[in-house]
């Protein structure tokens, strides 16, 4: 089974089986892991479960749409280049091993 790492803001690593077709935000709440709060439970519309790519991997996931673009601009923590709402990324076996870094503060 594919795999997926999230690193919360309190330092803590969870390495979860992740299955394919499943949003990364869906992986993380299913799971449990704190820092994704998920408010609108994925459509894109809150913002709360904002996430930065491991740099080295941004390319398998690829850049925002328009509307999770300007969702971004509107996030308490600081946006970066890497940064992406973990509700709009499809997990598929090409992201096996993504590395993810949630966000100190969900908006």
């Amino acid at each position: 089974m594919s795999k997926i790492q999230f690193l919360t803001p309190a330092g803590e690593t969870y390495v979860l089986d992740a299955t394919p077709g499943s949003s990364v935000m869906e992986i993380a709440v299913q799971d449990g892991v704190p820092g994704i709060v998920a408010e609108c439970g994925g459509a894109g519309a809150c913002a709360t479960c904002h996430v930065y790519i491991d740099p080295a991997q941004t390319d398998l996931v690829g850049p925002p749409g328009d509307l999770e673009d300007d969702m971004l601009d509107g996030t308490m923590a600081a946006r970066k280049g890497s940064s992406r709402l973990a509700c709009q990324i499809e997990f598929h076996d090409g992201l096996d091993g993504l590395r993810i870094e949630i966000a100190r503060e969900q908006s």
